[in-house]
């Protein structure tokens, strides 16, 4: 019998599975088709951070779909916690951004006025005495930093599963398939070429991340996306857990439930190299030394090399492709994937099921990079 679907979603990363779930809850049954396993990119190796005041765009263009975003997921928890059957560990996190410059102390007494303006967040300035009171273990030779609680963090990879677990439970699906294009007419795919087969469709959903230039030729659209690998460490520290994410002098540090610290993060343009670098390693291992030096020759347990999705502008792309019908593009998120994962997969489930969303994506339209394609 022939494979049918009512949406069929190409990609199982956290945009892909954020759109099933979100659909699932509007009464649509979707696909998700994943040929590696579902979060097993950049959504389930990302450091998990969910930080809606800054970053690529903040403050600028992503602020206001990133707190919508942030604010999602505060609401999303304990409902998907427990329909999924999996506990991501949403939590709130405390965080120092060390200054290691002259250069850098105005612009972190800025943020964190800026920050402490917000409800919910608490934000200030440390002199470098009051730094070594909060974790002694950082770098002497520091000129202070910025303190900040209010933003939160999960698991990357367990969110991915849980939108996905709940999405099956409403009546989706996961299909493990490599997608070899797509076929249709009159402005309308109705297929879904599989090098295994084939699903026939009513809409479709491209949530492909760093391979969303594939379907260029596919759609005659085109699409810059492109892969921008990081790279994380995942170290073993002896002694007491650092209570703090702490980052400065081109190092991070996320302390995890589970005792590992992941260290990173790094940023290359190296096509779709997806391998480990031992060099990088020992570039993060230098930046650590600067800044927390027990970590510098901590035991590694893991290391992991992702591809993040960036366009030109650094936003999305999120919206109904140009020239299709019932095509939506779900892609784009750069570096604040994990964040903006609820934004994306409410606000396209949206547009699919009823032509508009309330969510802030009118700046991270398709249309704006419209050119077509011979």
């Amino acid at each position: 019998m022939a494979e049918t679907t009512d949406v069929a979603i190409i990609g199982g990363g956290a945009a892909g599975c954020a759109v099933s779930y979100y659909l699932a809850q509007l009464g649509v049954k979707s696909t998700i088709i994943e040929r590696e396993g579902l979060g097993n990119q950049a959504s389930g190796n990302s450091a998990g951070g969910l930080n809606p005041l800054t970053g690529v765009g903040i403050p600028g263009p992503l602020a206001a779909f990133g707190w919508e975003c942030f604010q999602l997921h505060a609401d999303l928890y304990a409902g998907l916690k427990h329909q999924s059957g999996i506990d991501y560990q949403h939590r709130t996190v405390a965080k120092i951004d060390l200054a290691m410059e002259e250069s850098e102390i105005d612009g972190l007494k800025e943020t964190a006025v800026r920050m402490d303006a917000v409800e919910g967040f608490e934000a200030h300035w440390l002199e470098p005495e009051d730094v070594a009171k909060l974790e002694p273990r950082i770098a002497p030779g520091i000129l202070g930093g910025m303190y900040d609680h209010g933003n939160t963090g999960v698991d990357s990879y367990k969110l991915t599963n849980a939108f996905a677990a709940a999405a099956t439970e409403m009546g989706a699906t996961v299909r493990v398939g490599n997608v070899q294009g797509l076929e249709g007419n009159s402005g309308k795919i109705d297929r879904v070429i599989l090098e295994d087969g084939e699903i026939s469709c009513g809409q479709v959903v491209m949530a492909m991340g760093p391979w969303s230039r594939r379907a260029e030729s596919w759609l005659g659209i085109y699409i810059p996306v492109d892969p921008l690998k990081g790279e994380i460490l995942r170290l073993e520290l002896e002694g007491d857990r650092i209570k703090y994410d702490i980052s400065g002098g081109g190092a991070s540090i996320y302390p995890k439930l589970d005792g590992l610290n992941w260290c990173g993060t790094t940023e290359d343009w190296n096509g779709f190299d997806r391998e480990p670098s031992e060099k990088v390693a020992k570039e993060i291992r230098k930046r650590l030394a600067r800044v927390f030096p027990d970590l510098a020759d901590a035991k590694l347990a893991k290391h992991t090399a992702c591809l993040r999705p960036v366009t030109p502008d650094w936003l999305p792309v999120l919206g109904r492709a140009p020239g299709w019908e019932n095509v939506y593009l779900a892609t784009g998120a750069g570096k604040k994937g994990i964040l903006l994962a609820t934004g994306i997969g409410r606000s396209i489930a949206d547009l699919m099921t009823t032509g508009e969303t309330a969510l802030s994506i009118q700046r991270f339209s398709p249309e704006r990079f419209a050119t077509q394609l011979e």
